[in-house]
This record gives C-alpha cells, sequence and structure tokens, in this order.
C-alpha cells in the first residue's frame, strides 16, 4: 500500500484521529450496504469497536474489500477482524480506543464480557483526500 505523504497524513489524523463517524460499506452476494459507524485513524487504518455476529462482519468475513467514507475523504480498504477487544494482543489500540470513544462506550450498547465484542481494523489500500483545493491520493 502507498502511503499518504506527511502533509496528508497529519489531516488524515486532525480529521479522523478522534471519534468520527464515517460510512462503512460492505457487500453481500454484489449487493452493497452502508452504515455509519464511530471510527479512529491511525497509521493507514481505522479501528472500529462491533460485534463479531454483525452482518457487517459477515460481510467482511465474505469479502474483505470494504469502501468508508468521511469528511472529504473516500477509500477502499480490507477489513480485518482483530478478534476479542479484551485480547492480549489489542491491548494497546483497546486501551486508545477507550479513551477516544470515553463519551460513549460504556453506554451499555457494548458487552466487554462478551467475546463477541471485537475490534475491527480497515487497513485503507487506496484513497482520496481533499483539502483546501488540494487532492491527496494514494
Amino acid at each position: 500500500m502507498k502511503r499518504f505523504s506527511q502533509e496528508a497524513e497529519q489531516i488524515m489524523i486532525e480529521r479522523f484521529g478522534k471519534d468520527t463517524l464515517i460510512a462503512l460499506a460492505t457487500t453481500e452476494n454484489k449487493v452493497p450496504s452502508v452504515r455509519y459507524v464511530n471510527a479512529y485513524y491511525e497509521n493507514g487504518a481505522f479501528y472500529i469497536i462491533t460485534y463479531a455476529l454483525s452482518n457487517k462482519m459477515k460481510h467482511i468475513e465474505a469479502n474483505p474489500v470494504v469502501a468508508i467514507a468521511g469528511e472529504w475523504f473516500t477509500a477502499h480498504g480490507k477489513g480485518i477482524n482483530l478478534g476479542y477487544f479484551r485480547k492480549k494482543e489489542n491491548r494497546i489500540i483497546a486501551e486508545k480506543l477507550k479513551k477516544v470513544f470515553a463519551e460513549w462506550i460504556d453506554n451499555g450498547h457494548n458487552n466487554f464480557d462478551d467475546e463477541n465484542t471485537i475490534i475491527l481494523c480497515v487497513e485503507l489500500t487506496d484513497g482520496l483526500l481533499l483539502s483546501h483545493g488540494t487532492r491527496y491520493e494514494f
């Protein structure tokens, strides 16, 4: 995967390096489905807390190619199930997500005792970022 320039990466961090709503598109039998998800951007990937048995994860399991869209940004990526939120290997990103999503993470919507509460990583493969009349592609 090609990376953004340093300038574009800084814009990505400013826009998406916090609790951000993005549109996530998956497909099932060539039919697209789009939903908004709370996401956090870091180092070429978006991270999302979700449920392993959700339709989005069923779609990603069958076809990991996804599309996302955010504020003046659109991209494709590969959806990767990182597994249980509390899994030892997820400790570092889980701690970041707890801070980023602090406003709502403990509102009862998530059950962190359920091993189906997982982290979805969307590794970006290509994209287009627009900022003040400048196009950044990767």
